[in-house]
């Protein structure tokens, strides 16, 4: 594409009534007026999910709900559950929908209606979500409380409390809604949806263990079956089959599930769940009583440990409480991206839970007394806690098991290099805070009770990198207790900082691409586009920094760049015509197999409709700008600008010298340079790259430069052209062989363009209509001006969401880089326009896509530049 540094004569351009560039935006009241017209769009297309927000809270504030839930009196009226339905209030299923047990359920579903049944309304209609939505509330609420009264007639002590429970809440019907709205996506989002929809209320039931998780539960059940129903025609029951990419995603979702769980249930204070008893998987401190009760009937160390304890849990240290989910989130991460690592790791860690879940039952079966509190009866206590146990084990043992039924989507290795680095921060972290412990603490030691012994700080370093809720289980008398002021230091922050780092470490390990650069693919991937050719910018696939791709038979190929996870491409796979398009399933697969997300970036129209087949997303980004060169004559009153621009630079003494930048005379390439930099140090703003050339990319034998020299041998101006290549092998649009053998463009595409700032003020024009002539004459079929990022035509019709995020992207950088002034200027050429998209599978990483896109137009940028940027958008 073109260089976004425009001549200065192109900032005021005449108009262009071919193509006028999409409006500016109005400014205002009129402007104001259209973005709260905008931002009320949703509630205009949702008037079922808006009527049912505000009756909610309407309700809730008239009966003095909003705080902690309706009052029991008004709850025995409109609450479902087993004591209301025994009681014969049928209509209480119903009636649930509009209250909520707290303000916190009151953010929570509002945020859950807003976002499911206001998208379910554009997809389903009102009226259909509306039904869906009362039928998911009652025949949910109807299922759970059924489900729970099974629980309470087969002994299960935890529904058996819930039994007794009344609750309210629209999430019932919430989740039904967004259960059979899933139906109506695409089978990305599809899985997706559902997945979340039952693992995440699942975790919710386990661990909060409230009557309204199980009935949320059973609200998605409803909607899983009535959308199935629904849709017995289009959508059969069958194994559902998905990409390596979606299922590890899949696995990833489920892992993050079972940490996250735990970790909301720690936001309640009555969590009674099945699986969140032990009070280990998330670690809290001791209470007020708690540490009463052992000062006065345990002994002073005793006393002095639990002090410890509360100490530890009020400081920063308090993050170790919740160590095993952070680390389980990381893994989730690198399950997401493949990688064999952090599956070997996942699956250590739950095995390693599971080893101390059965050391602790072994504990509990040989020694109950040290378990059972006083007065209370051994058996009954011994056998409640093997129960709850056991209860613990099975979370990470079906974890396990799903980690082991799909191993082989985790195949992605991490290279030789990161896992150096990596165990050497971790281990050196370890070394470094078991050094400190035992050194430290030893300097120390009569700060701790009893006094420290070398071997007791020794045989004590295990509880460090443990919350101190698991030393009564596991290391119980192993460690000195800690009561100075160093000791306590050492006993909250070694541990603690070693997990920071290695959670850190995890984090960035897993996020570095694993790149396998081969030495010879630039050279093949020159001579295949010399061969067979691309798109107008396909001669970009040949600029430093590029990875490529090959097809298996080596007709096509992919130029690409990875950010992170994302891997961008520069342009249309380009090589043999009738292999380029499934290059882009090939590539797709290629990125699949190792966790990237592929973005095909600045892609022609037949790029895009092979992956419209393939179910993918799009925007336009650009717009490329063609000029038939055969019957180009600058005759008539819209080629004016530019006939002044010839004539003036004739009567100027100024003339248009094709040159090669490597060739070039010192003289002139200096003046070249001196240009470039003069704007440069001028904006005080990083020059972009990725698309967008540079001297660097001038530096190039089969890319020339067009200069404007007056008489003096000044340089007034300068433009560069990449050459683009037919296809040889057929025949088709050759152009017959160059004079080294080579195949001759068939046409050229504008990159480099840069303009003395005191010099001739038309010299873009003249370069380019010479350029032109000069092309022409030479039997080129075309000249590409190429496109401008974030500038496009008017095509009169409403731009979606994220097109209209773009143009808003364009106007706010109008000031800086000038991209809407350039595809304006170029008007003047008369050219024809050709969109120019970003195609890609995931909506989901768009926020990863648009980050590697900066890293790729910006990879330089300094803090200090940034902040010049920031000052000037906002100026």
């Amino acid at each position: 594409m073109t260089t976004p540094e425009a001549p200065a004569d192109a900032a005021a351009p005449e108009p262009a009534p071919a193509a006028p560039l999409a409006p500016p935006g109005e400014r205002g009241p009129v402007r104001w007026l259209r973005a709260a017209g905008r931002a009320f769009e949703p509630v205009r297309r949702a008037p079922v999910t808006v009527f049912v927000v505000v009756a909610l809270w309407a309700v809730g504030a008239f009966t003095g709900s909003l705080g902690g839930g309706p009052p029991t009196s008004l709850l025995n009226d409109v609450g479902v559950g087993v004591p209301a339905l025994a009681e014969g209030r049928w209509w209480t299923p119903l009636t649930s929908v509009l209250w909520c047990s707290g303000i916190g359920n009151y953010i929570g579903s509002t945020l859950l209606l807003l976002l499911l049944g206001s998208a379910a309304e554009q997809r389903m209609g009102s009226v259909r979500t509306a039904v869906v939505l009362v039928l998911g509330q009652v025949f949910g609420a109807l299922l759970g409380t059924g489900v729970v009264k099974l629980g309470e007639l087969a002994g299960e002590d935890w529904l058996n409390d819930l039994a007794q429970d009344l609750t309210a809440t629209p999430g019932i019907g919430a989740c039904a809604v967004g259960a059979f709205l899933s139906f109506r996506l695409s089978a990305l989002w599809r899985r997706r949806l559902q997945l979340c929809l039952i693992v995440f209320p699942l975790m919710l039931a386990l661990y909060v263990g409230h009557l309204q998780g199980v009935l949320r539960l059973a609200g998605t059940v409803v909607g899983l079956g009535l959308g199935a129903l629904a849709h017995r025609h289009t959508h059969r029951l069958r194994m559902p089959h998905a990409s390596h990419s979606e299922g590890r995603v899949l696995v990833a979702l489920v892992v993050a599930a079972s940490a996250l769980g735990p970790l909301i249930a720690t936001l309640y204070k009555d969590s009674l769940g099945p699986f969140n008893v032990l009070d280990l998987y998330v670690s809290g401190g001791p209470s007020a009583q708690d540490i009463a009760d052992a000062c006065v009937r345990a002994t002073s160390t005793d006393c002095a440990r639990i002090h410890a304890q509360d100490h530890f849990y009020g400081s920063p240290a308090m993050l170790m409480g919740i160590a095993i989910p952070l680390l389980l989130l990381v893994l989730a991460e690198g399950l997401r991206r493949g990688l064999r690592l952090s599956w070997r790791i996942t699956v250590a860690a739950q095995l390693l839970w599971l080893g101390l879940m059965a050391f602790l039952l072994s504990d509990i079966a040989s020694h109950p007394d040290r378990y059972v509190l006083e007065g209370s009866d051994l058996s009954d206590q011994k056998a409640a806690m093997i129960q709850a146990v056991v209860e613990q084990m099975m979370l990470p043992l079906l974890v396990l098991v799903l980690l082991f039924l799909t191993r082989r989507l985790f195949d992605q290795r991490v290279s030789r290099t990161t896992v150096t680095w990596l165990a050497g921060t971790v281990g050196g972290a370890l070394l470094l805070a078991c050094v400190a412990y035992v050194g430290i603490g030893y300097a120390v030691r009569d700060q701790f009770t009893p006094d420290a012994t070398f071997s007791k700080l020794v045989s004590g370093l295990p509880t460090q990198f443990f919350p101190p809720s698991y030393e009564p289980f596991f290391f119980q008398g192993q460690a000195p207790v800690p009561v100075g002021g160093t000791a306590l230091s050492l006993y909250e922050y070694c541990g603690m900082l070693f997990w920071v780092v290695t959670l850190i470490a995890l984090f960035v390990a897993f996020r570095r691409p694993q790149v396998h650069a081969d030495p010879d693919a630039a050279t093949r991937a020159r001579a295949l586009l010399r061969a067979h050719g691309g798109s107008t910018l396909s001669y970009l696939t040949t600029w430093p920094g590029n990875n490529y791709w090959f097809a298996a038979d080596g007709r096509a190929a992919v130029a690409y760049r990875v950010h992170s996870t994302v891997a961008l491409t520069t342009g249309d796979p380009f090589g043999e015509p009738s292999a380029r398009a499934d290059a882009i399933d090939g590539f797709a697969e290629y990125c699949d197999q190792r966790g990237w997300t592929p973005c095909f970036y600045s892609v022609t129209a037949d790029a895009k409709s092979r992956t419209d087949a393939l179910g993918w997303s799009s925007v336009q980004v650009a717009e490329d700008t063609v000029v038939p060169l055969p019957e180009l004559a600058f005759t008539g009153k819209k080629w004016q600008d530019v006939r002044t621009a010839l004539n003036k630079a004739k009567k100027q003494g100024i003339t248009a010298e094709w040159h090669t930048f490597p060739k070039a005379p010192i003289a002139l390439t200096d003046q070249v340079r001196s240009i470039s930099e003069e704007w440069v140090a001028d904006k005080g703003l990083p020059e972009m790259g990725f698309t967008l050339g540079g001297l660097d990319e001038l530096d190039d034998p089969d890319v020339r430069c067009l200069l404007a020299v007056d008489e003096d041998r000044t340089v007034h101006g300068i433009t560069s052209w990449m050459p683009v290549y037919g296809d040889s092998s057929s025949g088709e649009g050759a152009g017959g062989d160059g004079e080294d053998g080579g195949a001759r463009p068939v046409g050229w595409t504008l990159d480099f363009m840069r303009r003395r700032s005191d010099g001739f003020r038309g010299s873009m024009e003249f370069l380019i209509a010479s350029a032109a002539l000069g092309f022409k004459e030479e039997g080129a079929q075309f000249l590409s001006l190429s496109g401008a990022p974030l500038a496009r035509s008017d095509t009169g019709e409403p731009p979606a969401a994220l097109q209209r995020l773009l143009d808003y992207a364009g106007r706010t950088l109008e000031p800086v880089y000038g991209f809407r002034s350039l595809l304006n200027f170029k008007a003047k050429f008369q050219p024809s326009y050709r969109p120019m998209y970003m195609c890609y599978p995931d909506p989901a990483a768009l926020p990863s896509i648009t980050r590697a896109i900066g890293k790729a137009y910006l990879p330089h940028m300094k803090p200090a530049q940034g902040v010049r940027l920031m000052r000037k958008l906002t100026s």
